[in-house]
C-alpha cells in the first residue's frame, strides 16, 4: 500500500480529482495549514503559543520555467519578512526543484543564495529539504556552496539511503546543521534500505553521529522507538536539551508533541501550506496506516447512529 500511494503521489491525472474533492480537501487540512501565507502564519502563532518552534514550507515541486522559480524565490523572501514582522519563532524549509533545480544548478544556487542572504540579514535560518535520490548529490553540492558564504543554511538527511552516513560526514566537516528523517519517497533497493528495521537501525546510528558532533541538529521522527533511542542517548552522553531539537509534522502525533514539551525538550513543527498540496498529502497517507485510516473513515458516509454521537 505504501508503494502504491507513493506512486500515486506523482500522478498528474489523479491530482486534480483529489484536490477538487471536498472530503480530500477537508482531510488535507489535518496535515496542511491552508493555502496561503495568512493560514501558515496563524498556524505558526498557535504552535508558538504551545511553546514550540515552527518551520514554514510553501508546498510546490518541479517548477518548469525560470519565471516560476523566481516567483517562488520572491515568495520565500516575503515569507521571511512576514516572520520578522510578526515576531514568530519560525524558520523556513524549501525544496530546490521549486527554485529551478530542474532548469540547472546555476539558476537554483543563485536563488538559494539570495534567499539565505536575506534570511541571514534577519537573523533567520533556511532549511533545504531533501527530495528524491535523483536530486541528492546536487542538493548537497548547492548547500555546501551556499554554506561556505552564509552560516544560516542547513539541509536534510534521509536515513533510508545507504549513502547518508558518508554524506553526513562531509556536511559535518562543512559545519552544516542537519535535519535527520527516515525518508518519504519511493526508492529502489539498490539505493535505500527496503526493510523498516534496517531504516530504524540506520536512523539511530546517524542520530548518534549527529548529536555527538556538537552542532545543533534536528531529529525528525514520530516513531516512539526512535524518540526513546534519542532520549536515552542524550541522557547517557549528558547532551543538553538545548543542544538539539526534535522535529515533527503539523497535525501528526500531537500527543507525542505535547509530551516532549512537557518533558522539557525543544520541538519544531513543520508547517506546510499552499495550493500544490497533493504530493505532500499522498506521502503523509503513505507514511502511517493511521493517516490512511483517518482518510478512509472520512470518505465513508456517516450513518444516522454515527451522527448522534
Amino acid at each position: 500500500m505504501r508503494a502504491l500511494l507513493l506512486h500515486l503521489s506523482e500522478s498528474k491525472r489523479l491530482a486534480p480529482f483529489i484536490m477538487r474533492n471536498p472530503v480530500s480537501r477537508r482531510v488535507a487540512r489535518r496535515f496542511v495549514a491552508g493555502e496561503n501565507l495568512d493560514d501558515a502564519v496563524a498556524a505558526a502563532r498557535n504552535v508558538n503559543r504551545a511553546r514550540q518552534s515552527a518551520s514554514l514550507d510553501l508546498l510546490g515541486e518541479n517548477v518548469s520555467d525560470e519565471a516560476g522559480a523566481r516567483r517562488a524565490a520572491q515568495g520565500y523572501i516575503e515569507m521571511f519578512d512576514r516572520i520578522a514582522r510578526e515576531k514568530l519563532d519560525s524558520n523556513v524549509s524549501m525544496k530546490l526543484t521549486q527554485l529551478g533545480l530542474d532548469l540547472g544548478d546555476a539558476l537554483c544556487e543563485e536563488l538559494v543564495e539570495k534567499i539565505v542572504s536575506h534570511a541571514s540579514g534577519l537573523g533567520n535560518f533556511v532549511r533545504i529539504d531533501m527530495e528524491g535520490s535523483a536530486y541528492t548529490q546536487r542538493t548537497i553540492d548547492i548547500v555546501k556552496h551556499v554554506r561556505a558564504k552564509h552560516e544560516g543554511v542547513g539541509t536534510v538527511m534521509q536515513a533510508y539511503l545507504y549513502r547518508s552516513e558518508k554524506d553526513i560526514e562531509g556536511l559535518l566537516a562543512a559545519g552544516c546543521r542537519i535535519r535527520l528523517c527516515k525518508g518519504a519517497y519511493q526508492e529502489p533497493p539498490d539505493l535505500a534500505f527496503p526493510k523498516k528495521e534496517d531504516v530504524d537501525a540506520n536512523f539511530v546510528k546517524l542520530m548518534k553521529i549527529l548529536l555527538a558532533s556538537g552542532i545543533y541538529h534536528g531529529i525528525a521522527t514520530h516513531d516512539p522507538a526512535m524518540l526513546r533511542a534519542t532520549r536515552n542517548f542524550v541522557r547517557e552522553k549528558n547532551i543538553g536539551r538545548d543542544r538539539f531539537e526534535f522535529q515533527m509534522l503539523y497535525g501528526i502525533r500531537t500527543d507525542l508533541q505535547k509530551r516532549l514539551i512537557r518533558d522539557g525538550y525543544r520541538l519544531r513543527i513543520y508547517i506546510p501550506f499552499g495550493t500544490d498540496w497533493f504530493p505532500y498529502f499522498m506521502r503523509r497517507l503513505a507514511e502511517r496506516p493511521a493517516n490512511l485510516a483517518f482518510f478512509l473513515r472520512n470518505l465513508l458516509p456517516k450513518s444516522s447512529n454515527d451522527a448522534d454521537h
